[in-house]
């Protein structure tokens, strides 16, 4: 898979116990970006944050909290990321979703020994 090297970036913010059925949100998004052919799709797990309710959460021992920040981090061409963007629509709740034009400088590598 080829990507342009002018690319957007979608990041989607959202919390742990987000859910989808029964199923973490932002597996439901992984998978779903899968399913769509998606250059590929990263999931981050904050250790501290807040968002518009200015709760914290955070995994520090004296403050256990069961929904911590999580981040969907996914880079493709500007027409797949804003078609994906559709599909989700649905299935999102609460969270914050941004979009910045990216330049891809690198992806995939390529086999040792071959041109």
């Amino acid at each position: 898979m080829q990507l342009p090297k002018d690319a957007m970036l979608l990041r989607i913010f959202m919390g742990e116990s987000d859910k989808v059925g029964r199923r973490p949100l932002y597996e439901v998004i992984v998978l779903k970006a899968r399913e769509a052919h998606l250059a590929g799709a990263t999931v981050l797990r904050g250790p501290m944050g807040f968002g518009h309710s200015s709760h914290l959460h955070t995994a520090k021992i004296l403050r256990l909290s069961e929904d911590l920040p999580m981040v969907v981090e996914i880079v493709d061409a500007e027409a797949k990321i804003r078609a994906f963007l559709d599909e989700i629509e649905p299935i999102m709740g609460a969270g914050l979703i941004t979009l910045e034009k990216v330049q891809v400088l690198r992806y995939g590598v390529a086999a040792v020994g071959q041109d």
